[in-house]
C-alpha cells in the first residue's frame, strides 16, 4: 500500500510525485507521518463528541491550502511531529484508553496508506471504536472506494458551490463536481445513520458547511442541492465560525465575520426545505479559542 506514495495520486491535484524518496507536491507531506496534536477533543458536532470527547488525530498538511485556513500551523506544516506507522497504531490505542467516542482522523487524504496500515495493526491490538474521517471533501472516489470496510463515519466538508470561489479561495475550480462525486460514494459506502444508546454515532454521514462572507446565496443553493438528493441519509452541520485569519486579509471580501442575523437568516431557509437532521452553532463561536493548541499533545 505504500508504494502509492511512489507516484502520488492520492488526491485531485495528481501531483504524480515520489514521496517516498523525499519529493513534495501540492500538500507539502513526504513520507513520514506528522501530526499537530492527538488528544480528545470536545467541540465536534454531539454525536461526535459526546461527553468523552473525539479522539481527534490532527495530520500536518492538507491537499486544498485554502487562503482563509483557520489552522494554518499545521495545514502548511509549521506545525507538527514527524512519527512512524507503528506511533500512529499506538496513539489510536491510548485515545481508546482515554475514553473517546472514535477515532477522529483529521485532513488524513494525504497519508492514508500509512493510515490504514496503522489501523491494520491497532486492530489487531484491540483498536474496536468508529473510525471518522475527517475531510475537506476533495476527495477521488478511488480512494474513498478504498477506505471502505475502514471508515464509519464520513465527516466532509461541503466548502464552495461555485467555480470561481473554489479557484480563488482553494486553487480547485473543480471542486464541486469533485466533492459531489465523492460523497456520493460516501454515502452510498456508508448507508443511514445509526447511534448507540447514548446517542453517539456509529456509522453515518455528516456534511459541513462552513459559511462564507458574502457567499449566502450559494450556501442556500447547495443546501437545497443536499437535501434534494439526500434528504435524511445525511446530516448537515451549518457552520458560522468563520475568522478572518491567514491570507484573509489579502482578500477582502473575506475579511470580516458573518452577521449573526445572516446565519440566522440561513438557518431558516434550511428548515423551510425540510432539513431536519442538522446541527448549528451557537453565537460566539467565530473566535480564536476554539482553535487548538497544535503543541504536539497526545505525539
Amino acid at each position: 500500500m505504500l508504494d502509492l506514495l511512489k507516484k502520488c495520486r492520492l488526491c485531485p491535484r495528481n501531483c504524480g510525485v515520489d514521496r517516498s524518496k523525499g519529493q513534495h507536491g501540492f500538500c507539502g507531506a513526504g513520507a513520514s507521518i506528522r501530526v499537530g496534536r492527538a488528544a480528545l477533543h470536545m467541540w465536534e458536532e454531539p454525536c461526535i463528541s459526546g461527553e468523552n470527547g473525539s479522539g481527534t488525530v490532527f495530520f500536518s498538511y492538507c491537499t486544498l491550502q485554502c487562503v482563509y485556513c483557520q489552522n494554518t500551523q499545521i495545514s502548511q506544516g509549521h506545525a507538527g511531529k514527524e512519527i512512524t506507522i507503528d506511533r500512529l497504531a499506538e496513539i489510536f490505542l491510548e485515545l481508546q484508553s482515554q475514553g473517546a467516542n472514535n477515532i477522529n482522523l483529521v485532513t488524513p487524504t494525504h497519508y492514508l496508506p500509512q493510515i490504514l496500515t496503522a489501523i491494520d495493526i491497532a486492530k489487531k491490538n484491540g483498536l474496536n471504536l468508529p473510525i471518522v474521517y475527517n475531510t475537506s471533501g476533495y476527495e477521488k472516489v478511488e480512494m474513498i472506494q478504498m477506505l471502505d470496510g475502514y471508515i464509519d463515519i464520513y465527516l466532509p466538508d461541503f466548502k464552495y458551490y461555485s467555480a470561481d470561489a473554489a479557484k480563488r479561495y482553494s486553487n480547485a475550480p473543480d471542486y464541486i463536481e469533485t466533492a459531489k462525486q465523492a460523497l456520493e460514494t460516501m454515502v452510498r459506502q456508508i448507508g443511514k445513520p445509526q447511534f448507540d444508546d447514548s446517542g453517539i454515532m456509529q456509522k453515518g454521514v455528516i456534511v459541513r458547511h462552513l459559511i462564507l462572507p458574502g457567499r449566502y446565496d450559494e450556501s442556500k443553493k447547495l443546501l437545497a442541492y443536499l437535501h434534494k438528493q439526500y434528504g435524511d441519509d445525511i446530516y448537515i452541520s451549518l457552520m458560522n465560525q468563520y475568522t478572518p485569519f491567514a491570507q484573509a486579509e489579502h482578500y477582502p471580501e473575506l475579511n470580516c465575520k458573518i452577521p449573526q442575523k445572516i446565519y440566522d437568516q440561513i438557518i431558516d431557509y434550511a428548515v423551510e426545505l425540510g432539513i431536519e437532521n442538522g446541527f448549528v452553532q451557537e453565537e460566539g463561536t467565530a473566535e480564536e479559542s476554539f482553535i487548538p493548541n497544535f503543541d504536539g499533545q497526545g505525539v
